[in-house]
């Protein structure tokens, strides 16, 4: 297939674009400098220089693709819709990359909540998060326009990249801060838990949703759960420092931003993805994150 995917440089993109190149899949990946253009070209992809605000550049890559993967942004409501109209009445697929923060609560880490959520179960989506959920809607939605649109919603990612970008976005800045200030630290008393997924499952469950999905999918992409208590135990283990310290919001906020700090560490996301097992036959196969954590974790 002839794919046009987004995100092309960052670690999901990235992952994924390996993956299909080796599946045999020609791809066309969107970046936003010449820089960037020549290394997703040495990997084998052709670039195409733009941005998710260039609409009409958006619409017609998705109108000359086989298929589209959109793993740039969650939360970009103008280049999805770019992206659909490019494919409206198509039967084409459209692979969206959401995030499982938009079940995310916000305790600062000193609440466990007892929601587990699936894909049957009605969503408690704050109000910091309704606008992904909303582009998440908008997406299922266009099913009934032609799409054969699909929505992955990954929760907490670990594993090492296979693309340009080797770091997720959670662990690693919790692991970074450690080795800057000799002391892990997390928000609050990190009693929070989140779902977690390897990238290598990650990949597998795209590729299976790619070539299988019905129109209108949405799946959670989960393989576990761990609190940030254990996750920053795991990480004082492997970089062999003391005990772990606890921030508040703001101070965290200094060093990761409001964003990261209230939703991707200090908030509660707990999912379960029987879909994807169910429907696609998917089989995860990295079940600890905090044993990857202990063992495997590049340090450097």
């Amino acid at each position: 297939m002839h794919l046009f995917l987004t995100g092309v440089t960052g670690f999901i993109g990235g992952s994924l674009a390996t993956a299909m190149l080796r599946d045999g899949h020609t791809i066309r990946g969107l970046v936003r400098s010449p820089d960037a253009a020549a290394r997703v070209e040495a990997l084998g992809i052709t670039p195409v220089l733009g941005t998710l605000d260039d609409r009409d550049l958006l619409t017609a890559e998705a109108r000359r693709a086989d298929a589209v993967i959109n793993a740039a942004s969650s939360d970009h409501r103008g280049a999805v819709e770019a992206l659909l109209d490019g494919l409206r009445g198509s039967g084409k697929a459209f692979l969206h990359t959401s995030g499982s923060s938009v079940i995310g609560d916000d305790v600062a880490g000193n609440a466990l909540s007892p929601h587990v959520f699936d894909e049957d179960t009605p969503l408690i989506v704050e109000a910091g998060k309704q606008a992904r959920h909303a582009v998440d809607t908008l997406i299922l939605a266009a099913a009934d326009d032609g799409v054969r649109s699909v929505v992955l919603c990954n929760t907490m990612i670990y594993g090492s990249g296979t693309g340009l970008a080797r770091d997720s976005v959670q662990i690693p800045p919790l692991v970074q801060q450690a080795q800057r200030s000799g002391v892990v630290r997390i928000v609050g008393a990190g009693i929070n838990r989140w779902s977690n997924v390897h990238i290598e499952d990650v990949v597998a469950l795209y590729r299976l949703a790619l070539a299988n999905a019905p129109a209108g999918a949405f799946y959670f992409v989960e393989n576990g759960e761990a609190s940030y208590a254990e996750l920053g135990a795991a990480i004082a283990k492997r970089l062999g420092l003391g005990p772990v310290e606890s921030w508040t919001v703001d101070e965290a906020s200094k060093v990761w931003g409001e964003g990261h700090a209230r939703y991707s560490f200090g908030s509660n996301s707990r999912v379960r993805g029987k879909r994807a097992r169910r429907e696609l036959g998917w089989a995860p196969q990295h079940d600890s994150v905090t044993r990857w954590i202990e063992t495997e974790m590049p340090l450097d």
